[in-house]
């Protein structure tokens, strides 16, 4: 778009002018780069996910508004709500009435231990505590490295972890995390690492978990989780496998946690 200069000359002519406008409300800042062949709102959707992904907007912050986005990209406001529709549906962002939209901390409540509630003594569900007692850089087993789709021998950190609730050991972890991604974590002393992993993550390493799959099974305890637990070999046991997934869902942690059987108790509220 452009707008009009009017000049007057000494012998009263008038000429007229286009200059280029260079108001910021036409001026596109940023290029959409997803594949063309996309809807528009899904390219949009994607960069907007990237960008949370790199850390740029963080969990808990408001994201541009609308308008503000539109004239970023050079689209129309109904293409950028469309696209935040999406990724609120998707639990990516979420609106806050008054106050904008905001990229939303993932609540890992929802997970299995959602349901399996572990208890203590008095039968009192409560949240176990953590204690990182191993560190080790290695290359992990086929299944971890499949699932956290590694090249052949790229190594992990695999830490072991113990969580106890009144002193008890109640359940046993193995957590594998990309070297390439976590190193920072290589020289942290064990006892520094904080009862709760992925606040962590983010503090030193900067990444971001945004969701997680988990599968459930019941086995038995061999000899390393009985002693672990403390219980004898051949109790039934809970394991959860779990895989933790950045926003543009790359997959960031492998966990396999065992916990004895007796000490989880299912309850879900049907209505």
């Amino acid at each position: 778009m452009a707008q009009k200069s009017r000049t007057t000359t000494k012998g009263g002519n008038v000429s007229i002018t286009l200059l280029p406008c260079h108001m910021d409300i036409y001026m596109k800042t940023r290029t959409l780069r997803a594949d063309e062949r996309l809807p528009l709102y899904q390219r949009l959707r994607e960069e907007i996910q990237a960008r949370i992904s790199s850390g740029e907007w963080k969990p808990d912050t408001p994201i541009p508004t609308e308008a503000e986005l539109a004239r970023e990209y050079g689209v129309a406001v109904g293409t950028v709500r469309k696209a935040v529709d999406t990724l609120v549906n998707d639990g990516l962002l979420q609106r806050n009435q008054g106050r904008g939209t905001f990229v939303r901390r993932p609540d890992f409540e929802s997970s299995f231990l959602r349901f399996f509630r572990q208890t203590n003594a008095a039968g009192e569900r409560t949240v176990p505590e953590g204690q990182v007692i191993e560190r080790r850089i290695a290359v992990p087993p086929g299944y971890v490295s499949d699932a956290l789709d590694l090249p052949p021998q790229a190594e992990t950190i695999h830490l072991k972890r113990i969580r106890r609730i009144e002193g008890i050991p109640t359940l046993c972890e193995d957590i594998w995390l990309p070297y390439s991604r976590f190193q920072a974590l290589a020289e942290i002393p064990l006892q520094s690492f904080g009862n709760l992993l992925y606040p962590f993550y983010e503090h030193e390493c900067g990444q971001l978990i945004a969701a997680a799959k988990e599968s459930l099974r019941v086995s038995c305890a061999d000899r390393q989780t009985a002693t672990a637990l403390e219980i004898t070999v051949g109790s039934p046991v809970v394991i959860i496998d779990r895989i933790a997934q950045g926003y543009d869902h790359t997959p960031l942690e492998y966990r396999r946690s065992r916990g004895g059987a007796s000490t989880f108790h299912y309850q879900i509220d049907i209505s």
